[in-house]
């Protein structure tokens, strides 16, 4: 059970740091969408490719059409990080302390 517990440690540890990696990579694409950048920039692309699919779909599922004006996609998807962070992460440490 002890390489179980460790296994499930590991998965959480690496779930939390690639959560909050994202959740950085959301933070700067917001950011840069209020200076319009170089479109055309690799690290702009990079942004753009990572976030994208999950911001198109967060944009459906709230209705984020005819040009509000305010993309409160990033705020919605911060949020559900936040909360995988909190739960799922959390969850998984304390099962791993449970197994031990």
């Amino acid at each position: 059970m002890f390489i179980l517990a460790e296994f499930i440690n590991a998965t959480a540890t690496v779930l939390g740091i690639a959560l909050n990696l994202y959740m950085w990579i959301v933070i700067i694409r917001a950011l840069l969408s209020w200076v319009n950048p170089d479109p055309y920039n690799p690290i702009v692309q990079f942004l753009h490719a990572m976030t994208d699919p999950l911001m198109n779909r967060v944009r459906n599922w709230i209705g984020m059409g005819g040009g509000m004006g305010i993309d409160f996609s990033p705020i919605i998807i911060l949020l559900g990080i936040v909360f995988l962070q909190e739960f799922l992460v959390t969850s998984l440490r304390m099962l791993a302390l449970q197994l031990q």
